[in-house]
């Protein structure tokens, strides 16, 4: 499957909108829009792979510990060059850490809402997050949007680079096909603070949510998604390239959203549960509807009390 460059969608030529604007509506890096990224060398796809799976199975590492880790793998490697690594690969250590930099200009963060909230319905909240997923031959990167409640998957897009508009993508097909959440969960990447990410959120009046710097747990279940597939199905397959990679994830979420048991919710499939909500959801406000108390006394009652009156 042959993947566009989403930076291809910046008009140079614009009348109106400068390169500077045009990369803020869109949430690209400008350094991208200007300068053509180098393709990563052999060497580099190898070891950006290897820090994927040490990352997976141990989020908490900073680039000093991965740099550490590797050279125990026999990786002869300086931190600078895996700080450069995760850069590119778009992971930083989840845990707490100086606010160092500030989101760009015009870049609202939102409050994390969830704090305290029990979540036990489906599109009650919905959450999303990017991740790298390596091939043999390069790299693309994967975002999905997941319901929290029964951790089904509601949509994904697959891109070669970490612009804005394939995580729009994911969230306009979500919301045309499975309704709308009362509250959408991310992350603080520039993708999810960009005005064409929560744009779309705030004209369908849906609560954005954003974690705290660092709190990767305020995004546990989309991290456990992560995990299982790459531990179920990329690591495992060793996809060539993008076309294999796309059928590939096709068939593993299938298979996750329908077939694969969860422990947690008394061995039900995530979509089965989904389905299950939104069917008894229905019938609660069809039941409210019928137990409402009406605003005047039915004909019967009111003669009788007409003739009481009397």
């Amino acid at each position: 499957m042959s993947i566009p460059d989403r930076r291809a969608t910046l008009d140079r030529t614009h009348g109106v909108l400068s390169i500077r604007h045009q990369c803020r509506l869109l949430g690209l890096s400008r350094s991208g829009v200007y300068r053509t990224p180098l393709p990563a060398s052999d060497d580099d796809l190898t070891l950006m792979r290897r820090i994927d799976e040490l990352f997976t199975a141990w989020p908490f590492l900073g680039s000093r510990r991965m740099a550490r880790m590797l050279s125990e793998d026999g990786v002869t490697i300086n931190r600078k060059r895996v700080q450069r690594l995760m850069r590119k690969m778009g992971i930083e250590a989840l845990g707490p850490k100086p606010r160092t930099s500030k989101p760009a200009p015009g870049h609202r963060i939102y409050p994390y809402l969830l704090r305290g909230m029990t979540i036990d319905q489906p599109n009650q909240v919905w959450a999303a997050d990017i991740t790298y997923i390596p091939m043999g031959r390069g790299f693309l990167y994967l975002v999905a949007v997941i319901d929290w409640a029964s951790r089904a998957v509601l949509s994904w897009r697959l891109s070669n680079t970490m612009d804005v508009s394939f995580c729009v993508d994911a969230l306009e097909d979500a919301l045309s096909r499975f309704g709308k959440p009362q509250i959408f969960n991310t992350d603080q990447g520039s993708q999810f603070t960009s005005m064409a990410f929560t744009g779309v959120l705030d004209r369908a009046g849906i609560q954005i949510s954003m974690d705290g710097r660092g709190r990767w747990m305020d995004n546990v279940f989309i991290e456990r998604l992560w995990r299982s597939l790459k531990h179920e199905d990329v690591y495992l397959k060793g996809y060539a390239d993008g076309r294999e990679l796309h059928e590939g994830l096709s068939d593993w979420i299938a298979f996750y959203n329908d077939r694969r048991l969860h422990q947690a919710h008394g061995y039900r499939t995530p979509m089965a549960l989904w389905r299950g909500g939104i069917e008894r959801r229905a019938v609660d406000m069809m039941d409210n509807a019928e137990e409402a108390l009406p605003t005047c006394p039915p004909p019967q009652q009111q003669q009788q009390t007409d003739a009481l009156a009397a």
